[in-house]
């Protein structure tokens, strides 16, 4: 391999989404590795959407290297409910900056999806040659699209022009900086804010509640609104005095992967793995990806009993089971990636306890 195209301590390396959940921790592994040479915009400082905004920052940048963990994200009412947004804007982002990557001869570029580009149906666990085998999920199709979309996007630059762009697909992740809004985030960091709310009204801890509610305010309503509006907006979320109602039966079973794990994956991947390596002996080049996780998998129910334990709250969780489960089984076959040298190092018991801990800080901040 071209020596000229491996990453060395000097190199510029562009992580877009470095502010997200795993575009953080990407950026804390590469500085912890002596890598000094990193870019990052806010997205009030570019605009992924903007393809005038997008090409003016390569040709003023120059990245030698992309990772791609910048996208529009969210959770199932959030998919469900702003299906154009999820596709529109995240092929926007995938083809603004996978598009300038190539004008500007990247050397090697990163794009991370998600496993939900496997169809519903998929046999389990989900190898990378189940992907367009069956339907998607609906109600993340316009997502799972739109990823699918970018991943065929790296292999066909490859194929026609010998790039060396490489797709991963994690599964659900969770960790430091993730989004806690209550209508648009993933379930494990939603469900640790009920909890963690639910536990301070059944205590009567009005000051714990207002302090989260003025971090992060929901749907207008923060720790200055009434006690009234609070009681009533959270209620609206299942959060209760005496109780709390999570969506669905509570059997679907979910793989989450701690997202400072995801971040050293993808910094392994960068170091040491390049597409040729990817494709070599298969005659139709295809399903070159590679799954992140864990490979193991907890039901719903026994994640909220998890939390429940490690957050301290002793009241009820009920399921509502007119509420839609979404897919009931979602477990990545991480053969490939295991055989590439890398695999998770924290499980879900610890993963929690950290999440928790780093949840309270956060609050805590003056």
């Amino acid at each position: 391999m071209n020596k000229g195209l491996i990453m060395n301590k000097n190199s510029k390396i562009y992580v877009a989404g470095h502010h997200g959940l795993v575009g953080s921790a990407i950026w804390r592994n590469l500085g912890s590795k002596g890598y000094a040479n990193l870019v990052g915009k806010s997205h009030e400082e570019l605009d992924l959407q903007d393809a005038s905004a997008v090409k003016a920052f390569f040709d003023r940048e120059e990245p030698e290297f992309v990772i791609l963990a910048a996208a529009h994200v969210g959770g199932i009412i959030a998919n469900n409910i702003y299906r154009a947004d999820f596709i529109y804007r995240n092929l926007l982002i995938q083809n603004n900056v996978i598009g300038e990557s190539f004008r500007h001869n990247v050397k090697k570029l990163l794009f991370l999806g998600s496993t939900c580009i496997y169809p519903r149906e998929a046999p389990q666990p989900m190898a990378e040659e189940a992907l367009l085998t069956g339907p998607l999920e609906y109600t993340n199709e316009p997502y799972a699209i739109a990823k699918i979309a970018g991943l065929k996007m790296c292999e066909s630059f490859n194929i026609q022009y010998g790039t060396n762009y490489i797709a991963v697909m994690p599964t659900n992740l969770y960790g430091p900086n993730d989004n806690f809004d209550l209508e648009k985030s993933h379930v494990l960091p939603a469900m640790i804010r009920k909890i963690h709310l639910a536990k301070a009204m059944m205590n009567g801890d009005w000051d714990a509640v207002r302090q989260d509610l003025t971090q992060r305010p929901v749907e207008g309503v923060s720790g200055s609104s009434t006690l009234q509006d609070i009681e009533s907006r959270l209620r609206k979320y299942g959060i209760g005095k005496e109780e709390l109602e999570l969506w669905g039966s509570g059997k679907p079973l979910r793989e989450f992967l701690w997202s400072e794990d995801m971040a050293d994956a993808s910094v392994y991947i960068m170091e040491n793995v390049d597409f040729p390596d990817l494709a070599k002996g298969k005659t139709e080049i295809r399903n070159c990806h590679i799954n992140i996780g864990t490979g193991k998998e907890i039901s719903i129910r026994d994640l909220a009993a998890l939390i429940k334990k490690t957050v301290g709250y002793t009241g009820e969780i009920a399921f509502d089971t007119s509420r839609p489960d979404g897919t009931m089984r979602k477990l990545t076959d991480v053969s490939k990636l295991n055989a590439l040298g890398w695999r998770h190092s924290v499980d879900i018991e610890e993963g929690v306890e950290k999440m928790y801990e780093w949840y309270v800080r956060d609050h805590n901040k003056p």
